[in-house]
């Protein structure tokens, strides 16, 4: 009988990513097929950011606490 099943090799053991519908202490021949991952370029945040393309007014960054508190607390209080 053949299966095929994908696992992971932790270092020291393979771990199928699936149940097996074996008995204990069945004895099986592994193959060893190194399945290629797909590596996603990791962006920065400001790339993350810039991608969402966000649309609001020109102040944002220059009027921060207005946008979050509704009014600009002074530093005072």
């Amino acid at each position: 009988m053949t299966k095929t099943l994908n696992a992971i090799y932790d270092g020291k053991a393979f771990w199928p990513e699936k149940p097996l519908n074996l008995s204990p202490d069945t004895r099986v021949r592994l193959i060893i097929d190194i399945v290629e991952t797909s590596k996603k370029k990791s962006s920065s945040f400001l790339q993350t950011a810039r991608n969402l393309n966000l649309d609001g007014p020109k102040d944002w960054s220059s009027n921060l606490e207005d946008y979050l508190y509704g009014e600009n607390k002074d530093v005072n209080e």
